[in-house]
This record gives structure tokens, sequence and C-alpha cells, in this order.
């Protein structure tokens, strides 16, 4: 299928009108000023760059306008901001600084809110892909504050900042540039007015193209897949993605453990798949400080609280949590939200 771009892009003459200039980082995760990046946007225009002319002749091949592709990188409005936010992100912090973010009074409320008011399509996700309302609304809670903070960023401008200006991903945003041309065609969206988060994420759930397209649901039958305005789409899609990497519903998320000795900072990992059984763990110095399986395997987790290192055992589900977000600091305000929605 042919990129249907034209009617939108073929006509611009002056593509600074379309600059709108609006930056809003996601108040959700409420950055400090980021660090200022080694890297710069925008320098030379993307139009004469031979990458950017090798990836318009990609998508040439795959049936897209050439001069309606032209026209996009040309009305392109590169982002400082997005290579800055991109070089301080909030999971760079102590667990005792990033858990406040999101574990507070009114999130908690808030959260509540939100399941009372959507408690029907919570229901029927959880029916349907066996994922527990609290985690649902918890995403969500973390990702958007519930819809409040769903990102300010032209999606297609941050995908071009950080496929052709940061060349630490630049692969993998450029790979999530052609998801979203692709989802342009599929879902009917307006690649000028399609806004998320600095790194591409979209929608009240913050999937990216790639993850839109491949395990976002029409949960209201409406015959779209609309993560931008449809609440069921969102708690639909969410409870999908844990469905599909394998959520265990009822299951625990983390038990507490506690250390002996330094051995323990061997199995630290940064993947987090619970692989280690309770000998393996107990040759390093690692024991469950609460009752677990004798026969389950663990992932061990390390946080720095308040008053010192605080030490947890992940289950499976904590491993399917990092999959939404790679970080464990995420995972566990998952979880903890989760588990004070449903206090």
């Amino acid at each position: 299928m042919s990129l249907n771009l034209r009617p939108v892009w073929a006509r611009i003459v002056r593509p600074t009108l379309l600059r709108t200039g609006l930056v809003l980082s996601l108040a959700a995760v409420s950055l400090p000023v980021a660090a200022e990046s080694e890297f710069r946007a925008g320098d030379p225009p993307y139009l004469e760059r031979d990458e950017v002319q090798a990836f318009i002749d990609e998508q040439v091949e795959a049936g897209r306008d050439r001069e309606a592709l032209e026209a996009m990188f040309a009305a392109a409005d590169p982002q400082q901001r997005i290579l800055d936010l991109i070089s301080s992100p909030a999971e760079a912090r102590p667990w005792k600084d990033y858990r406040p973010i999101f574990i507070t009074d009114e999130r908690i409320e808030r959260g509540r809110d939100f399941m009372e008011e959507h408690g029907r399509w919570l229901k029927r996700a959880e029916d349907r892909f066996s994922v527990e309302p609290k985690i649902i609304a918890s995403i969500i809670g973390v990702e958007t504050y519930y819809g409040r903070n769903t990102g300010g960023f032209r999606v297609f401008d941050a995908l071009v900042t950080l496929g052709f200006d940061y060349p630490p991903r630049s692969d993998f945003f450029r790979r999530e540039l052609g998801e979203f041309l692709t989802l342009v065609d599929e879902e009917g969206l307006d690649p000028r007015e399609t806004r998320g988060s600095y790194a591409g994420a979209m929608g009240r759930g913050q999937f990216i193209s790639s993850s839109y397209r491949h395990y976002a649901v029409d949960f209201d039958g409406s015959g779209q897949r609309d993560l931008l305005n449809s609440w069921p789409d969102a708690i639909g899609s969410v409870a999908n993605y844990f469905r599909e990497h394998h959520w265990n519903h009822g299951e625990p998320v983390v038990a507490k453990a506690r250390v002996e000795g330094d051995a323990h900072e061997a199995l630290i990992s940064r993947n987090y798949q619970a692989r280690f059984g309770l000998d393996e763990l107990a040759e390093h110095g690692i024991y469950p400080d609460e009752a677990v399986g004798e026969d389950g395997e663990y992932s061990f987790i390390r946080l720095e609280g308040d008053d010192g290192y605080e030490y947890y055992l992940g289950y499976p589900n904590f491993y399917v949590i990092t999959r939404y977000n790679r970080s464990p600091l995420y995972a566990m305000a998952v979880h903890q939200l989760a588990e004070a929605l449903a206090d």
C-alpha cells in the first residue's frame, strides 16, 4: 500500500508554517531541566543528507510517494529539546528519587477514580486478556497520568530527530519512523498532527509505532485501533501487550529479600529474567525475606532506597513489566502503584 500523504503534504509551500514550537515533556515524569546533549539537531537540513535520501529511497521501494516524503522531511522540525531529554531520562535517577514521582496520594486517588470510571472496560479486558485491572490502570497512570499528559511533540519530528541526529540509537528510531509511516496508512493518522512523547510514543498508554502496529486492539469495535482518543482501545491494548508478553494472572511480582556479603552483586541483571533458583541465590548470599515457592525461579533486584539498598526477588511478572519499559525502577513503580490502587 502506498503512503497516502500526498493530499496533505505535497501542497506545502512554506514548511515553517507547520513549526508550532510546542515543546511539552510528560508531566507524569516531571523531569528537571535536562543535561545538554552532545548532539545537535537539524544541521545540515535533512534533505541534504545522504542517509535521509537513502531512507527515502527505501520507502519509495516499499511503495511510498517520493514527493510526499520529501515534503515531509522539508517540513520536519528538528528538536534540540528531544536530544536533551533523551540524554537525561528519569530512569537515570536512584529509586529513592524516582519513586516519589509516581507513588503519590494524588496519583493513587486519581487512579482509583479512573478504575471506577472505566471499570466496565477494565473488567472486560481482564476477562479477555487475563490481566488485572490494577496493572492496566497503573501502566496508564505511570505513562500518562491517566491520559492527562500524552506528549506534545509531533511524532514525525521526534522520530526524525532521533533517527538522524542521535547516533547511539539511530537505527532503532529509523525503524520506528518506517513503522510510523506504515501506521499512518493503516490507522488513518495525520502525520502533521499526531503527537506523543519525545521518544515518539503515542496515546494514553504510550505505544511506540511498532508496538502500536503489533499489539493495539480495536476493543470498542469502532473499526479503528485508536490509542489516542478511545479509552476502551487504550485499556484493551495495554492488556493485550501484557498477555502477549506472558503475564501470569494472579501471580506475584516481587518478594522482599535480604543479602549477606558481597557475592550478590554478580547476579544483578539488566534484563531481569526470572532464572535463578533459591539454591543458586543462596550461594550468592541472597535469601527471601517472605514466603516464596521453593521450586520457583527469580531475578535479583537491588534498588537504592532512602535508608540504603532495598533487595527483592523478581517473579516472571516483574520481567513482563520490564518489557513495557526495561528499567527496574519503572517496573517497581508500576507494581507499587498497582498495589496502592487495589488497597
